[in-house]
């Protein structure tokens, strides 16, 4: 399986990353690729600079990368309630080559944050719109208060319920 993780933030030092890797890890066997979203900046997404630039390459670069793989994992930073500007950006621009972004794959969708919140808004709001960009959405999970509940010498998850329900999620990539 050709899996490919990312964190939906721009944040060099991002917990979502984190989240993100560990959790591709925990899918036996698979071929992992870890996608950066920096590498993919581009202007801020209007109609008028699409009309002068139409589809810049990046945004074609990114929407390969999804389709090559067999498997995705999204962990979402929460940037006022919703989605980063970074993610949202690049989600637009390649939104514009086909509204089927996701292609038909299967995904997890995750997201964490320092608070109990765990960014649980924003994850509600991406569950609930994948399925109109083509995803197939075979779980979810937000991880609350994470530098309680992630040992990030071990770069591992310390709460064992979370474990649990992380592995039980990513292997429905497998399903």
């Amino acid at each position: 399986m050709k899996l490919l993780a990312f964190a939906a933030t721009n944040n060099s030092k991002s917990i979502n990353k984190q989240l993100a890797t560990y959790a591709a890890s925990l899918v036996e066997g698979a071929d992992v690729e870890i996608l950066d979203i920096n590498d993919y900046e581009m202007p801020l997404f209007s109609q008028d600079r699409e009309e002068e630039l139409g589809h810049p390459a990046l945004a074609q670069q990114f929407f390969a990368k999804l389709g090559e793989a067999d498997g995705i994992i999204i962990s979402f930073a929460e940037h006022n309630g919703s989605y980063t500007a970074a993610y949202k950006n690049l989600f637009d621009w390649t939104s514009r080559i086909d509204q089927k972004v996701f292609q038909g794959k299967p995904l997890v969708l995750l997201a964490t944050s320092p608070g109990p919140g765990g960014a649980n808004t924003v994850l509600t709001a991406a569950t609930g719109s994948a399925p109109y960009f083509a995803a197939d959405v075979k779980a979810s999970l937000s991880v609350p208060s994470f530098f309680d509940n992630f040992d990030m010498e071990a770069g591992a998850m310390r709460n064992e319920e979370l474990k649990q329900a992380l592995t039980e999620a990513v292997n429905k990539l497998a399903d």
